[in-house]
């Protein structure tokens, strides 16, 4: 037990470590952008600032906080007020978050499973037409960006055919009961959980085939085989649980930068999620908005590489034996 313990106390610190720097760096770098907010806000318009109001507006809406201050506020959970939205920078955030993590959320378990499973079938079928052609298919699609798809998925389905909405996340203003709005946010997700499960599904489908093929070849895979156990145990239970590593890996990675892999499609459909936030913060230079949301997605890959870590053990107990 101590060893353990031993064992997971350095990765923590370390990880400790690493947030406190990403701590500093959500502080310094959105600082780094070209202009400011009040030059953002009258960029566009037909007045013209003499200096001192440029400068009286700068000490009204610009909060030049030192790092201690940052941080203090960071512990006391007040991460800023957003002078684009007039309001708390925690309000604006927990309202798009959910969102982000139905959409993101949803698209990686699909394309994840989908990928999974379809890549064991096909690495099992190795040498067939059916894997020749699924690998030569999901080649090609893996080489399709996802502002590609999102735009032709937005023309043809929504603006030409107008079977899905253009634009959010619901209904605005509509009395619905609770079944009746849950059919709308699904009816709003359609088009952009299309989207990024095309975007996903063929470099899982892809990795998880690969390291199928390279599981199949083990002596332990022609043991079961050679007792004469079912072929679906063979493919599931001893093969397709030790192919399962990278496909982990990539799914963990992929949610853990989930707020900058919406930040096109919820752009291209208008999605009220973390990724339009980021979006619209960068575009009016609102400086805590940016510092709250960069702040969170970096400290969501450390979480989500801490618990890989964990879940790699499960998986296969080699890995905490050969650390």
């Amino acid at each position: 037990m101590r060893t353990r313990q031993h064992k997971w106390s350095r990765p923590v610190f370390a990880y400790l470590a690493a947030a406190l720097i990403l701590v500093y760096l959500s502080y310094l770098l959105p600082q780094l952008l070209p202009g400011d907010f009040v030059t953002a806000m009258y960029a566009g318009a037909d007045v013209s600032l003499n200096a001192l109001q440029e400068a009286e507006l700068k000490a009204y809406f610009l909060d030049n906080q030192t790092f201690g201050e940052y941080l203090g506020n960071l512990v006391r959970l007040d991460w800023g007020y957003s002078a684009a939205f007039f309001a708390p920078v925690s309000t604006l955030f927990f309202a798009a978050l959910p969102w982000t993590i139905v959409l993101m959320g949803t698209a990686h378990i699909l394309s994840s499973f989908l990928g999974f499973f379809l890549g064991v079938e096909a690495a099992w079928r190795r040498g067939s037409l059916v894997e020749k052609s699924g690998v030569g298919t999901m080649t090609v699609l893996e080489g399709i960006p996802e502002i590609c798809t999102g735009a032709l998925l937005l023309l043809v389905f929504s603006l030409h055919l107008g079977w899905f909405p253009a634009a959010g996340a619901q209904t605005a203003y509509a009395e619905q009961t609770t079944f009746q709005w849950v059919l709308d946010v699904l009816h709003h997700l359609t088009l952009p959980l299309i989207t990024l499960v095309a975007a996903y599904f063929p470099g899982n489908f892809l990795l998880a085939r690969a390291g199928m093929v390279m599981v199949l070849k083990k002596q332990f895979v022609l043991t079961a085989k050679a007792k004469g156990l079912p072929p679906g145990r063979v493919r599931y239970a001893h093969a397709a649980r030790n192919a399962l590593l990278p496909l982990v890996t990539r799914f963990g990675l992929r949610f853990a930068f989930m707020v900058t892999g919406a930040l096109v499609v919820e752009t291209i459909f208008s999605y009220p999620g973390l990724g339009t936030l980021l979006f619209n913060a960068i575009s009016m230079r609102d400086l805590p908005l940016i510092q709250g949301i960069v702040l969170f997605a970096s400290l969501m890959v450390l979480v989500v590489n801490l618990c890989m870590e964990w879940v790699y053990t499960l998986l296969d107990p080699r890995v905490s034996h050969a650390s």
